[in-house]
């Protein structure tokens, strides 16, 4: 009988339970997505709390567009000895760290926005934040996917146990394999695997430059639930799945929804949804039917609660890892709590009230300040 607290070994990379921190922006960095005390405090802090692996809110790539304010920043080499201390830091508890990698494309709420050049796989107006996006040439392509091989090196040299490649929720490479946003006419739009000929060639470039042993993970939507526009559909999502796990994806982090979904993303942040046992865990049928068609590592991310669902879910399919987000910001000693009680049951409601003010945190905790 597989146990959630087990070691496991991901490629060269030991692991010592089945818990993932899923990458969570907390809006904490400097303006150049440079470290402070307030972010190496928020890690050690995830580390002390027992989870196996943490990845790190989304890393902006290049010196030309940043989505979001408060981000971490991977653009350039000046980052690599402030990251050298956040790893020292998770390294000191037994954790390991993954830092997540990302280029915005249209889906930017950042305040300069109208200064950056913002890239998209054609010129088609954001539909929740009215950015359209200059249609990428294939030289930008590129120039784009040497950004990920140079972002995934430098987390390498600065000690990262692992690079993940943020493929999902609406952002550039999401968008390539959005029907909606991609209305290219080339062979990188078209049929599935030419819209995701760009995730394919980012994943290739990072293994060129970072080597074949240095786990490679991808969070990647199996569907973009929108249904009043043209999204990326389940059905074609699993040819993805499958030719990314023959490249050498080791982990995969099965998500799914975007912004531009709109109502539908309601139905993973309702309370009284994922607070009801039946819909926790609620990627699970597609995520375990993915497992079952790769060969990379699966991780379950979304709702994921109860302790007990979680082991079920572990020995009745081919999912090894659960990714929890929003539960460890509101409580980020829950893996040390489950350790010594499997029935404790989480503070955080799914309230969405982390996202109200940046930086961001959970309104539990904001209250007892």
């Amino acid at each position: 009988m597989k146990k959630l607290f087990e070691k496991t070994q991901l490629k060269n990379l030991e692991l010592k339970n089945r818990f993932i921190r899923s990458a969570t922006w907390e809006g904490m960095a400097e303006k150049d997505g440079h470290l402070n005390k307030s972010i190496y405090d928020f890690y050690e802090e995830l580390a002390q709390g027992g989870v196996g692996l943490i990845i790190s809110s989304y890393a902006f790539i290049s010196k030309n567009e940043q989505p979001n304010l408060g981000m971490l920043g991977i653009q350039d080499d000046s980052l690599i000895e402030e990251y050298k201390e956040l790893v020292e830091r998770v390294h000191k508890y037994d954790s390991k760290i993954a830092l997540q990698i990302v280029y915005g494309g249209s889906q930017n709420d950042h305040p300069d926005k109208e200064k950056m050049e913002i890239l998209g796989p054609s010129a088609v107006e954001n539909i929740v934040f009215g950015v359209t996006p200059k249609e990428a040439t294939k030289e930008d392509i590129r120039k784009i996917v040497k950004l990920f091989g140079d972002a995934a090196l430098r987390a390498k040299k600065a000690g990262f146990d692992a690079i993940q490649i943020h493929a999902a929720h609406g952002y550039l490479l999401n968008q390539f394999l959005t029907p909606y946003y991609n209305r290219r006419k080339d062979e990188y739009g078209g049929s599935i695997h030419n819209r995701a000929r760009i995730i394919y060639e980012v994943i290739e470039e990072i293994k060129k430059r970072v080597g074949n042993d240095y786990p490679i993970m991808i969070k990647l939507n199996y569907n973009d639930f929108m249904t009043k526009n043209k999204g990326l559909e389940e059905v074609e999502s699993l040819e993805i799945f499958k030719k990314i796990s023959d490249l050498g994806v080791h982990l995969i982090e099965v998500s799914g929804g975007n912004i531009s979904s709109g109502e539908n993303m309601a139905t993973f942040n309702m309370e009284n949804n994922v607070n009801s046992i039946e819909n926790q865990s609620y990627f699970k049928k597609a995520a375990e039917n993915i497992a079952k068609n790769v060969s990379s590592k699966v991780s379950l991310v979304g709702g994921n609660k109860n302790f007990e669902l979680m082991q079920d879910i572990l020995n009745t399919t081919e999912i090894e890892y659960f990714s929890l987000s929003r539960t460890l910001f509101s409580e980020p000693d829950l893996i040390n709590k489950w350790m010594t009680n499997e029935k404790q049951r989480p503070k955080c409601v799914s309230c969405n009230h982390c996202w109200d003010t940046l930086p961001n945190s959970c309104i539990l905790r904001r209250d007892k300040k």
